[in-house]
C-alpha cells in the first residue's frame, strides 16, 4: 500500500517514485523506466513484477519529468477563436466535440482554449506559453484569420499545427496542416440552383473577410454570377461575419434603404441566414414567396427552420477527424512531408427557402 501522511487531520498517500518502485520490485531504476516505455527487451516475468507494483501503489509518471526528458504529452491543443459565445453555435461546438472525440479515440488528451480576441497581448501569451511550455505537443486554430500572427510565428518556431479555413500559397511548411471547405464549388452550386429557378436579382451576405472562406467565396459568387450571366448589384452586397447576428443587421440595413430588393439571397453559412430569416420575418416579408433564402454549412438547424433552409452541406465530420488524424500522425513524426491541404467536399441540399420565379418578376 502507499505510505500515508496525516496533514491537518486529513491522511493523504504519500507520493511514490521510480526509485521506491524498483526497490519494491527488486529491480534497477533503468528496468522500471524501460517497463514504464515499454520496450521490447525486458523480459515478460520481470515485466509483469514490475507492473503488479506500479498497479498496487498507484504509480504514474511525473509529466513534467516526462517533457524534460523529451517525451510527448499526449495532449494537444485546441484553440476557438470567436468573439461570440460558442456554446450558442451549434457548429462551432460539433466541430470542437468532435476533435476531442478523435482525439481521445488516439489514446490524446485535448486542452480547449476559447480565443475572443487574438490581437490581445495576455490571450496570444496564453496560447504561446501552452507550445513553449511542452504542455501540447501541437495545435488546432479555428476560427482564426487567414494570416493570424501568433500561429504564422508557432509555426516558424517549429511546432506541429493544424488550422481549419487557411490558404497561403507558397507556404508549405512540413509542420502546417491546413484544412479547407470546397467553397468555389458550394457557391456555384447555389448560384447555379437559383438561376435555374429563374432569379436574377441575387444579393449576398459575406462572412468574415480576414478569413479564407470569407473572400473565397465573394470571388467564387463573382464567378458564378458570370457564368450565369447575371449583374451584380452593388447595394445587394451585405457585409458579414459568419454569425448570425451579422445576418440579421445586414438584412436590416438593406430594408431601411427602401429601395429595390433582390428576389434571391445567399448568406456566407446557416448561421447569418438564420439571422436573415429572423430580420425578414420582423419586416412582414414572407420567405420564399416575397423573398429565397439559401445558407452554406447544412447547420443541424437549417431542416427545423422556417421554412426549412436550401444551403450545402459540409461534411465537418470527416474532415474533423482527417484533421486530428494527421495531427497526431504528424506528431508522432509519421507523416512529415506536406501534401495537398485536404478540402471538405460541398453538396446542394435543396429545402423550401426558394420558389421558381416568373420572368416577369424577376
Amino acid at each position: 500500500m502507499n505510505a500515508r501522511l496525516h496533514v491537518g487531520g486529513a491522511i493523504l498517500a504519500k507520493e511514490i517514485n521510480s526509485t521506491e518502485i524498483a526497490r519494491l520490485a527488486g529491480v534497477s531504476r533503468s528496468t522500471v523506466s524501460r517497463v514504464i516505455n515499454n520496450y521490447a527487451n525486458v523480459p515478460e516475468q520481470t515485466k509483469q513484477k514490475v507492473m503488479k507494483v506500479i498497479e498496487e501503489h498507484n504509480y504514474y509518471p511525473n509529466l513534467s519529468a516526462q517533457v524534460l526528458a523529451g517525451k510527448r504529452t499526449r495532449t494537444i491543443g485546441l484553440f476557438m477563436i470567436d468573439p461570440g459565445r460558442i456554446s450558442g453555435d451549434i457548429i462551432s461546438s460539433m466541430l470542437l466535440a468532435r476533435v476531442i472525440e478523435s482525439a481521445s479515440s488516439r489514446g490524446y488528451y485535448v486542452l480547449t482554449h476559447i480565443v475572443r480576441n487574438a490581437s490581445d497581448p495576455e490571450e496570444i501569451r496564453l496560447i504561446k506559453e501552452c507550445f513553449f511550455q511542452r504542455r501540447i505537443d501541437g495545435g488546432v486554430f479555428i476560427g482564426a484569420a487567414n494570416e493570424e500572427p501568433v500561429v504564422e510565428e508557432l509555426i516558424a518556431e517549429g511546432f506541429v499545427t493544424a488550422i481549419v479555413d487557411q490558404r497561403l500559397p507558397g507556404r508549405s511548411e512540413p509542420n502546417r496542416l491546413t484544412f479547407n471547405f470546397d467553397n468555389e464549388a458550394g457557391i456555384h452550386q447555389l448560384v447555379g440552383y437559383l438561376a435555374g429557378l429563374g432569379h436574377r436579382k441575387i444579393g449576398i451576405i459575406n462572412g468574415d473577410m480576414n478569413r479564407h472562406s470569407g473572400p473565397a467565396k465573394w470571388e467564387a459568387f463573382q464567378q458564378a454570377m458570370a457564368q450565369e450571366g447575371l449583374p451584380i448589384e452593388e447595394q445587394w452586397v451585405l457585409p458579414g461575419d459568419f454569425n448570425e447576428g451579422s445576418g440579421y443587421r445586414a438584412v436590416k440595413g438593406l430594408l431601411e434603404k427602401e429601395s429595390a430588393l433582390p428576389t434571391a439571397l445567399l448568406a456566407a453559412n446557416d448561421s447569418v441566414a438564420f439571422g436573415a430569416l429572423r430580420a425578414l420575418r420582423e419586416a412582414g416579408l414572407r420567405v420564399p414567396e416575397d423573398m429565397s433564402v439559401v445558407g452554406f454549412d447544412d447547420h443541424h438547424q437549417s431542416a427545423h427552420t422556417d421554412p426549412p433552409l436550401t444551403t450545402v452541406k459540409i461534411d465537418f465530420v470527416s474532415m474533423m477527424d482527417e484533421l486530428t488524424r494527421r495531427l497526431i500522425a504528424s506528431i508522432e513524426q509519421e507523416d512529415r512531408l506536406p501534401g495537398p491541404a485536404p478540402t471538405a467536399a460541398a453538396q446542394l441540399i435543396v429545402r423550401a427557402s426558394c420558389r421558381a420565379i416568373r420572368k416577369a418578376d424577376s
